[in-house]
């Protein structure tokens, strides 16, 4: 434990699973406050078997305005005028598939929780971070940078997600909340599978032209080797952009991160034609 974690508190979304859990039990271990957002009491009863005392699952549905209000009232109440060092937006879900046959209902349930999620949280707590000039630290992903075939629905929430981050950077730089976009490459949680999934429910209800126009690429995700990180690497850069003197505007986690920035600096054009490559011909196209 080190004196400038000791006892600061930290509000993280998404903290069931995967990276989110990984940094409640990271800044936990780490004597920070740990206020871990989950979805239902047996996930906090989990989180908490591994965690010290100090860590406390908070119920919170970063799509129901009710639990976002009463999760912020109950880490006020513990916090009193201590304020919050950092809130950690890392709530997300998966969805892929190709665009001209998404159902927009499943694209807005991913903008309700990849974006307006964000949006709603973050708006709930600024006054806790406010008053400790408190660090936010947005979850996005190397799909934020980029936006591949069949990516288009993640990609298009995770760029906007970018965005935000970047106005809302300069707008709080006058109470001295530092604003951070960790942007990971591909990382061993199960929000992959959970998308394959839904993507995989959906398809059930594709119309058959969209079976014969897109059909050879549907079951390419399944297909692909991955070379996945593990989420404590992640979780180990979040700590960094909470309690660093000077974190960094953007993190790159992963080699296929720092791989992706490589590839942007490609000319358009080339970069297509490398793409286009990598998939089958599918339909008539």
């Amino acid at each position: 434990m080190t004196s400038e974690r000791a006892g600061r508190a930290v509000m993280i979304t998404g903290a069931s699973t995967g990276i989110g859990r990984a940094c409640a039990l990271r800044l936990d271990e780490a004597g920070a406050r740990v206020f871990a957002g989950v979805r239902n009491e047996s996930d906090g009863d989990a989180l908490k078997r591994n965690a010290s005392d100090a860590l406390t699952p908070v119920l919170i549905d970063v799509t129901l305005p009710e639990t976002i209000a009463s999760a912020r009232d109950t880490v006020a109440e513990a916090i009193s005028d201590a304020g919050l060092a950092g809130l950690v937006n890392n709530a997300g879900v998966f969805y892929g598939g190709p665009l001209e046959f998404a159902p927009l209902d499943e694209l807005r349930q991913l903008f309700e929780v990849n974006f307006f999620g964000v949006v709603s949280v973050t708006q709930a707590f600024l006054p806790l971070l406010r008053k400790a000039k408190g660090r936010l630290v947005n979850m996005s992903s190397v799909s934020g940078l980029f936006a591949f075939p069949f990516l288009g629905p993640y990609a298009s929430s995770k760029h906007a997600l970018e965005a935000l981050t970047d106005s809302w950077r300069l707008e709080l730089r006058p109470w001295g909340i530092k604003v951070s976009l960790v942007e990971p490459g591909e990382v061993d949680t199960p929000i992959f599978d959970k998308g394959l999934e839904t993507l995989r429910k959906a398809r059930e209800t594709y119309p058959a032209e969209a079976r014969e126009l897109y059909g050879p690429v549907f079951g390419l995700a399944e297909q692909q080797e991955r070379r996945m990180i593990p989420p404590e690497r992640v979780a180990k850069v979040v700590e960094h952009a909470i309690f660093a003197r000077n974190p960094k505007r953007r993190y790159l986690v992963g080699p296929d991160a720092r791989l992706i920035t490589i590839f942007g600096k490609i000319p358009l054009a080339l970069r297509e034609w490398l793409i286009a490559r990598q998939f089958p011909k599918y339909g008539e196209a």
